[in-house]
């Protein structure tokens, strides 16, 4: 009987020392701030024009609300914990914060995709989306807007202008009965963070960049229909590859 306990105590004792540590989650909170070169921009900046792009053309900002898709991080061992599937931001409402409870505290990249890719750029199936009529027309493709920004801008004639930098899934409608697509949707890398019991993120969006990096932006030619311009997208993909960075982290 004492060998028997004996035993028993021990395999107890094993069992107990090999138990899995619990592993610490992380509350995180993921956040969007805007600037124009440096200088923030909230909707108290709108329908005023005080900004000044690459080409040296003043403009306002009357609306800017965007998509953004798949945002995650990723550990050293590849694996990943999605904080959101999408989330519009829209510039003019409240600040968008995205929260989660789940993820271990540890090292991660942090990713997200501009837009929808493909395979996620499904027209109609959006509810929310579809509400804030985020939509594109049929005759385009359909699927989903990745970003409306309007405004005015002086013109060449020192005139206020109306343009509608609007960034969608590039497609090509010479003939109507056999749309061609590009998907534009960009994949943004931001670097590692470092996630702790609390963690705080900016996500950066610099609008300048949207008319500067690599293409001069001359709003005198491409103001507005820039949704069926196919070339158009082409250059807008381009120079949204630049516009956001990694801000604060605040733990």
């Amino acid at each position: 009987m004492r060998v028997l306990l004996f035993l028993l105590s021990g395999l107890l004792t094993w069992s107990a020392c090999s138990s899995p540590e619990k592993v610490q989650s992380a509350s995180v909170a993921v956040r969007f701030s805007h600037n124009w070169e440096n200088t923030p921009v909230s909707s108290t900046d709108f329908n005023t024009i005080k900004f000044t792009n690459e080409n040296g053309e003043m403009l306002s900002i009357e609306r800017l609300r965007y998509l953004v898709s798949n945002v995650i991080l990723t550990s050293a061992n590849n694996e990943t914990y999605e904080l959101s599937p999408y989330q519009l931001v829209n510039l003019g409402e409240e600040e968008v914060t995205i929260e989660s409870n789940e993820v271990p505290i540890g090292d991660y990249k942090l990713s997200f995709v501009f837009g929808f890719n493909d395979a996620e750029n499904i027209d109609g199936s959006y509810p929310d989306l579809n509400t804030a009529s985020f939509n594109v027309p049929g005759m385009l493709g359909g699927g989903y807007h990745f970003m409306q920004f309007d405004g005015k801008y002086v013109d060449q004639n020192l005139a206020p202008a109306g343009f509608n930098y609007h960034v969608i899934r590039a497609v090509n409608i010479e003939n109507p009965n056999n749309l061609v697509f590009q998907d534009t949707s960009i994949k943004v890398s931001l670097g590692v963070v470092t996630i702790t019991a609390t963690t705080d993120i900016e996500i950066k969006m610099n609008i300048a960049e949207w008319f500067k990096n690599p293409n001069t932006w001359d709003l005198n030619t491409l103001n507005t229909v820039l949704m069926p311009n196919f070339d158009a997208q082409i250059l807008m993909h381009q120079n949204g590859k630049s516009v956001f960075s990694l801000g604060a982290v605040h733990q």
